[in-house]
């Protein structure tokens, strides 16, 4: 029996490599004879790197930039050996583990650190840069990352606009002095979300909450992404406020897309080309996802929905494994504790376990 186990992270608890490996550890306690092929996966945010890492041959990289107070921090980025690309986890910078819950500030967090990022990966002159946009902290359409690249945002009267997303409500116009390198190789954004920039489904109705902003700080995020999207469609002629993808990461996305030309694709997709995760599906006889939380947002294009539709497809059975679950189908943490602390505090030794229950269960 060949086991290809392709978790992604059990967000608060367990990362996508340390879901893996308990899951693999709780096989070979029940079946040693088993062969299983480790495939932790990401959909572009936190644990991007980690995924990749593990899969592909690659190199780490790393660079002091911003964190989205303004503080310095350590983000690291990939050179792909193989294949000559870049791959770039915005988090490393704009992502909001770096913020203890207190300092959540929706309205003036930033994403400079990205574009710092890009910056020190695009003089590598990779073949292709990856930027994976999930768990930001930022809802200011990255304009942070587009100022670390050379770009300026004024205000009606000639003023220079402070970082954040609150500012752009002020934003009359966008001087924008390219990159030497822009445009000598492809830029992919990699994102598990369609959001457009605006609107009831965009970035500040949706994801600000998440990120500390009120309900009149949301409005006010809303009306700041509206205006720099009418400012940016002046500038490029490129229409963010209903373009699918370009809200994620509060619009870092988008940003990227209309001033960098970077196509915004999904994550699971680029991740799976990146770790040939059809050839190793094909190899398999059985596949094993799961996640933290199997509901109805993992049918909408993560990790583990799309790992079981392509499992399906191929013919292969697929086991899910979840810390909790509000669809059918799935074996959870919450079968062996009903206690959700207790469940995220003890998740690796209760994955190993319930891994091992249903690895008995199967013949020999």
């Amino acid at each position: 029996m060949r086991i290809l186990v392709a978790p992604q992270e059990f967000k608060g608890s367990l990362s996508a490599d340390e879901a893996a490996a308990a899951i693999a550890a709780g096989i070979r306690a029940a079946r040693p004879a088993w062969t299983i092929d480790l495939l932790p996966l990401s959909d572009g945010g936190p644990g991007l790197l980690d995924a990749l890492r593990r899969a592909v041959r690659a190199d780490t990289c790393a660079a002091v930039v911003h964190d989205p107070l303004g503080r310095r921090v350590l983000g690291r980025y990939l050179r792909l050996r193989e294949s000559g690309e870049a791959v770039i986890e915005a988090a490393q910078a704009n992502g909001l583990f770096h913020l203890k819950p207190g300092e959540r500030d929706a309205l003036r967090a930033d994403s400079f650190g990205v574009g710092e990022l890009i910056a020190d990966a695009a003089a590598g002159q990779p073949a292709r840069m990856l930027i994976g946009v999930g768990g930001s902290a930022t809802t200011d359409g990255g304009a942070g990352a587009l100022r670390a690249l050379g770009a300026r945002f004024f205000d009606m009267a000639g003023a220079e606009l402070p970082p954040g997303g609150a500012a752009l409500a002020r934003l009359e116009r966008i001087d924008w002095r390219p990159p030497p390198w822009l445009g000598a190789f492809p830029i992919v954004v990699a994102t598990d979300v369609r959001s457009p920039l605006c609107g009831p489904d965009g970035a500040a109705r949706v994801f600000a909450p998440q990120k500390g902003a009120s309900p009149a700080e949301v409005d006010l995020l809303e009306e700041a992404l509206e205006r720099f999207a009418a400012v940016v469609r002046r500038a490029t002629g490129v229409d963010l406020r209903g373009l699918p993808g370009a809200g994620a990461a509060g619009g870092l996305a988008g940003g990227l897309h209309a001033f960098l030309d970077a196509a915004i694709e999904s994550g699971f997709d680029v991740v799976a080309r990146v770790t040939r995760f059809a050839e190793r599906l094909a190899a398999a006889d059985l596949v094993i996802t799961g996640e933290g939380s199997y509901d109805v947002q993992s049918l909408a294009g993560k990790v583990t929905g799309r790992v079981a539709e392509a499992a399906r497809a191929a013919g292969k059975p697929v086991v899910i494994f979840a810390g909790r679950a509000d669809l059918p189908g799935a074996r959870t943490l919450a079968d062996l504790e009903p206690d959700p602390a207790r469940a995220m505090a003890h998740a690796a030794p209760l994955l190993r376990q319930l891994a091992a229950r249903w690895a008995a269960e199967q013949p020999a």
